[in-house]
């Protein structure tokens, strides 16, 4: 088979710090033959760092989906725009990677998963955190029921003072939400997955907007004060989860808060036979994995060791997002099935959805049989 052929829709932050040098670390599986951007500046200048030296440059997405050579599209766009341009791919017959979350409701996911299913084609959301080394370690674990029934667990995404400042993430019309979309997406994520229990019951929400629009608040922000004129997205919000076989989450995310810990892309498990933590954000230098349990009549608690590296002899790339990439062309090269499923990722934004509907009604937000996406 031969290169396959990749088109970028989005040329800005994520597509330059993740998406473009991921896939240009497989060169020989693929090459980037197209860039789109609303800012034609953006996408040449993607173009002419990563991309084939007859690469298109375009302005409208939907000019780039009528090129038959192109086999794979990545939608790397503010939140809300994920849905249409997903849909128009796979109606133009091409893969689809859609970066986090997979939209910003559940009307629109459902588009989405509507859309992937009559296409017959490969679709998959850029959650990278599932290819960390510690994340795979303790999920490997989740499968070999180390844990025992896991019947209560936090998804942690804490950020003391860390508001993006770049962009458009305080603004809620194209993103549709702040912290909880934005990060909070990642932890449950990833904690969904080491429960491999996709099936909530209810969840009740709150959702604060209280230091975003305070001027004295944004000192110390990590990237610089933001501008609380314009902050339109919640800066913290919790969720509380009932799955239908009884387990618990505990779901927190924040871009400010005042508390001591920040902790991001985490998560706390506790099983029959044994408890579980990653620890990971600013208030860590390096992530931890943790087990606890009781051994020979004492507490105990097991640290996973990183291992380190030898130098030279590294064995190529072991970063989340090149790991990612990897694993998605191969995806698509060798018809497999991608790692993040669309089924997962849409339940996955369905309960962050509730967690913004139950915000702003008061009410828990209780879910049917129709919350299960068919396999």
């Amino acid at each position: 088979m031969s290169k396959l052929k990749v088109g970028i829709i989005g040329c800005g932050g994520i597509a330059n710090q993740k998406h473009l040098p991921a896939l240009a670390a497989f060169s020989d599986m693929c090459e980037m033959v197209a860039f789109c951007d609303i800012e034609i500046d953006r996408a040449q200048a993607a173009a002419q760092e990563f991309g084939t030296t007859d690469a298109k440059i375009y302005v409208d997405y939907q000019e780039l989906l009528k090129d038959e050579t192109i086999d794979i599209v990545h939608v790397l766009t503010p939140n809300v725009s994920h849905s249409p341009i997903t849909v128009a791919a796979f109606e133009a017959g091409k893969h689809v990677m859609c970066e986090k979350p997979m939209a910003h409701n559940t009307e629109a996911a459902q588009k989405m998963i509507d859309a992937w299913k009559k296409s017959g084609k490969k679709f998959t959301i850029g959650y990278q955190n599932r290819f960390r080394a510690d994340v795979q370690s303790l999920y490997k674990a989740c499968e070999k029921d180390e844990l025992g029934d896991i019947y209560f667990a936090k998804a942690h995404a804490i950020r003391r003072r860390a508001v993006p400042t770049w962009g458009v993430f305080p603004d809620k019309s194209q993103q549709g939400g702040g912290p909880l979309i934005d990060i909070g997406t990642h932890a449950l994520d990833i904690t969904l997955w080491m429960m491999d229990n996709y099936k909530p019951a209810s969840v009740s929400g709150s959702v604060f907007h209280k230091l975003g629009n305070l001027p004295e608040a944004v000192e110390g922000n990590m990237f610089g004060p933001w501008d609380p004129e314009t902050y339109e997205v919640e800066d913290s919000a919790f969720g509380y989860i009932k799955m239908e076989n009884g387990a618990t989450i505990f779901l927190e995310s924040s871009w400010a808060l005042n508390v001591l810990e920040s902790k991001e892309a985490a998560t706390t498990l506790c099983g029959t036979k044994s408890g579980a933590q990653i620890n990971a954000g600013m208030s860590y230098e390096n992530n931890e994995l943790i087990y606890n349990s009781a051994r020979n009549g004492m507490l105990t608690e097991e640290r996973n060791s990183t291992g380190g590296a030898i130098a030279f002899f590294e064995g190529g790339s072991n970063k989340p997002e090149v790991l990612e990439a990897k694993q998605w062309l191969e995806a698509v090269k060798y018809d497999k099935e991608p790692l993040v499923k669309p089924e997962q990722a849409f339940m996955v934004t369905k309960i962050l959805d509730a967690v913004y509907r139950s915000a702003e009604t008061g009410k828990e937000v209780v879910f049917g049989k129709e919350s299960v996406v068919s396999q």
